[in-house]
C-alpha cells in the first residue's frame, strides 16, 4: 500500500470514528439505546459517548499501527504522541459534538 494512501485512509477513518458517537443513537453504530424523552437524556448519555470515543480512538490507533508496520518498521511512541493524537481526535469530534449538544433540534 502506498504511504500517501495509508495516511489519507487513517485521516478519513479518524474523522468518521470521532464523529460516530455523536451522530447516531447506537453504541458503536450497532447496539441501539433505549429511547428516553427529554433534553436531559442527552446529557445522561454523554459519559457513554465519551467512553465510546476513547475506545474508537484506540481502535483507529491500532489500525494506524497496523498500516505503519505493513509499510515499514513501526516506531516506538512516547506519552507526548498519545497526548497530541488524543487532542487531535477530540478536535475531529467537534462537528459531531456541535450537532448533538449545541444545535437546536426541531421537534
Amino acid at each position: 500500500m502506498d504511504v500517501s494512501l495509508a495516511v489519507w485512509l487513517v485521516v478519513a477513518l479518524s474523522v468518521a470514528a470521532a464523529n460516530l458517537p455523536f451522530l447516531t443513537e447506537r453504541v458503536f453504530g450497532f447496539i441501539p439505546l433505549k429511547p428516553t424523552p427529554g433534553g436531559e437524556a442527552r446529557l445522561k448519555r454523554f459519559p457513554l459517548r465519551l467512553l465510546e470515543l476513547i475506545v474508537l480512538y484506540f481502535l483507529v490507533g491500532a489500525v494506524a499501527r497496523l498500516l505503519e508496520s505493513r509499510i515499514g518498521g513501526a516506531f516506538a511512541q512516547n506519552w507526548e504522541f498519545y497526548a497530541v493524537t488524543g487532542c487531535l481526535f477530540l478536535v475531529l469530534a467537534f462537528p459531531g459534538f456541535v450537532w448533538r449538544y449545541l444545535r437546536k433540534h426541531r421537534a
